[in-house]
This record gives structure tokens, C-alpha cells and sequence, in this order.
């Protein structure tokens, strides 16, 4: 049996268990692997080979009054931790980027996936051997008991930087748990923004793509803020092309969207990860910014504009890791946005922020060369 063979019965297994014990439909496709799902971890980890080394990369540098000759050069981060959640994907993206920066991957996944992220483990590690490196680079964590994911993350002096992949749950256990430096991966609350002077056929679009393309990703819309002008023409629209998704709306959209729920405080502070999208109206851009403030994870916040000032206003002034302007939240992702792969999407603002690719999984080594100086 070849290597794609191996790793898709060993899915097909996970899947079963998966289906036998209730699993929902978002996390049995965040589980599945298809032929062609197993085709973009190959390309991604393709991807990610052809990418420019960072490790040695000056970051910057300069010479000082005294001659001294300063600069900041790129290191591996060590061993990297990654726990995640029910996605055999993130086992092979995590490993390439891991090993592409000079770290050593030590991962662990949940039970549900076990067997498949064994059968990926297995494949990388024999790749690994086959071109001279340590198979140790990639290890994989198959006790996956809550026990054993709070001592993993307790690892500190053995693992050197922490990244969570999942819900709510498990970042909650990070915090109060590690001790171990952690980048957080949290949740993906995401907006897209309808201005005014949107095009709407335009908004259409992007609005189905952002909410319907894949919902049980963190990239995806959960929330729809359209301004009071373009409503009426935008809505009654968007009430027929999502119709599989089930909307919950403000009084104001409810006046467009006859068939949609009451939306509460509740549904605009919740990542769905599912079919359902909560919308409201607002009268300005300032109200736009508003509620994406209050509401947001700082993930990704999209705005659909022809106005270039409004466009620019809202990238400003939105805080999150990234910002869109016509264009999809789908987009922020590793592998559309040229790192091949990602580690994971940071929401935090130290050390890195936004998808991780192999620059966010080093850091800086100050390198201070000199002639016999000495400080006087």
C-alpha cells in the first residue's frame, strides 16, 4: 500500500469512530481527508520546501560611532509544541514549517484524529530519514488524555514556544495551564463590512464565499455589518443566496430578511463554525468600527468599499492581525497568502501576529561584532 493509500485508510477509520460517537458535521469535515485535501498538504509541504530559508537572514543592522558592527539575524525557535484539534492537515503543515525553520516539531493531536495523524507522522518521519535529517524532528504525542496535554503543556526547558490549535476550551486550559511560552491561536470571530458604496454584486459574492466556502474554519464570516444605504438592495439578495445558512438579525435586517431569527448578544460574540450568520445594520462606517470592536477576536475584518478613504479609515483603525478590502476573510491563510502552510493564526500581538509561516517560527539573535572593543 503507497504512502496516500496508508494514510486515507487510517482516516476512514478515524471518520467511523468519529460517526459512532456523534461527532458533529463541522468537526467531521475538519477530520476528513479526501484525495484531493491529501494532494494540498503534499503541495503546501512543496510550498514550504521552496521557500527562502530564514534561518541566517539579517534582519537589519548598522555599524555604531565606536565601530562596533551590529546585527539582528534569525534563529530557530527551538522545539515547537503544537496541540490541535480533529485536523490531520495540521500535522503535516505544522512539521513542514517546523523543520523548514530549524525547529524540531513535537505534536499533539486530539484522540478523534489519532490514527491519522500517526499514519501522517509516519510518512514524515521516513522522509525525514531519507534526506540525512533527524527523524526526531517530528514527534507525535499519542497518549491524548486532558492529563497529558496539561504536562505537555508544562514541558518548560524542554519545549521552548507553545501554539494552540482549537476552541475555546483549549486556549482556556493554555492560560491556565502552561508554563511553557505560548503564541495564541484564538478564536475566529470575523466581520465583512458592506459600505455604502459598495458594489453590490460584488458584496454578494464575497459575503457567500467569506460565510459558505468552508464554515467550520476559524477564517470564516460569522458576522455580516451592512450600512443602512446599501441594505436594500443587498439583503433581499443575500436572503436567497444563502439560503442554506440560517441568519439571525437585528430589528433593522429582520425588515429585509423576513425569514431570520432574532439575533442576540450572544450570537454577534460567537464564532459558529457552522451555516449561521448573524447580521445587523449600522448608518456609518464609525458604527461599523464600533462593532467590530466590541465583538471582534481580532482575527480578520473585511470591508467591501469603492470609497478609498473609507477603505483606508478601516484598515487603520480596526484592530486585528489582518484586515481585507474587497476581498474575502477566506484569504487569510498560510498557503493563499504565499508561506505555503501555517503553523496557525495568531490573534496576540507579541512576537508574531496574523499566519504563521517559517519567519514567525523564529526569532532574533543580537550578533555584535568587534576589534578589541571595550567599554569605557
Amino acid at each position: 500500500m503507497g504512502d496516500a493509500a496508508a494514510v486515507l485508510e487510517a482516516n476512514r477509520a478515524d471518520l467511523g469512530r468519529a460517526e459512532g460517537e456523534g461527532l458533529g458535521a463541522t468537526a467531521l469535515d475538519r477530520l476528513r481527508l479526501t484525495e484531493r485535501r491529501l494532494g494540498q498538504m503534499a503541495e503546501g509541504l512543496r510550498a514550504v520546501a521552496a521557500l527562502p530559508d530564514p534561518v541566517g537572514e539579517v534582519v537589519d543592522g548598522w555599524v555604531r560611532p565606536n565601530g562596533l558592527r551590529v546585527e539582528r539575524v534569525r534563529v530557530p525557535l527551538g522545539v515547537v509544541g503544537i496541540i490541535y484539534e480533529n485536523r490531520p492537515n495540521v500535522t503535516s503543515d505544522a512539521a513542514g514549517l517546523c523543520v523548514k525553520a530549524g525547529n524540531a516539531a513535537f505534536l499533539r493531536g486530539s484522540s478523534s484524529a489519532l490514527t491519522s495523524n500517526r499514519a501522517v507522522v509516519t510518512v514524515l518521519r521516513r522522509a525525514l530519514s531519507k534526506v540525512d535529517l533527524p527523524e526526531d524532528a517530528v514527534a507525535l504525542v499519542e497518549d491524548a488524555s486532558h492529563e497529558t496535554a496539561v504536562a505537555f503543556m508544562r514541558l518548560r526547558g524542554l519545549v521552548d514556544c507553545l501554539v494552540p490549535r482549537g476552541g475555546r476550551a483549549l486556549i482556556a486550559s493554555l492560560v491556565e495551564h502552561a508554563t511553557v511560552p505560548y503564541v495564541l491561536d484564538g478564536d475566529g470571530n470575523c466581520h465583512v463590512y458592506v459600505d455604502a458604496s459598495a458594489d453590490l454584486d460584488m458584496a454578494e459574492e464575497i459575503v457567500v464565499n467569506a460565510k459558505t466556502q468552508r464554515p467550520g474554519v476559524c477564517n470564516a464570516a460569522e458576522t455580516l455589518l451592512v450600512h443602512a444605504d446599501a441594505a436594500p438592495g443587498l439583503l433581499p439578495r443575500l436572503a436567497r443566496s444563502l439560503a442554506e445558512v440560517e441568519l439571525v438579525a437585528d430589528d433593522r435586517a429582520r425588515g429585509y430578511l423576513p425569514g431570520a431569527g432574532v439575533a442576540t448578544e450572544e450570537d454577534f460574540a460567537t464564532e459558529f463554525l457552522a451555516l449561521k450568520l448573524a447580521v445587523a445594520i449600522v448608518d456609518d462606517l464609525d458604527a461599523a468600527i464600533a462593532h467590530v470592536t466590541r465583538y471582534g477576536s481580532g482575527h480578520s475584518e473585511a470591508i467591501i468599499t469603492r470609497d478609498v478613504a473609507s477603505a483606508d479609515r478601516f484598515v487603520r483603525e480596526v484592530d486585528a492581525a489582518a484586515v481585507l478590502v474587497n476581498a474575502s476573510t477566506r484569504f487569510v491563510d498560510g498557503g493563499e497568502l504565499g508561506l505555503g502552510a501555517e503553523v496557525g493564526i495568531s490573534t496576540q500581538k507579541l512576537h508574531a501576529r496574523g499566519p504563521m509561516g517559517p519567519r514567525e517560527l523564529t526569532c532574533v539573535k543580537w550578533v555584535v561584532r568587534g576589534d578589541g572593543h571595550v567599554r569605557r
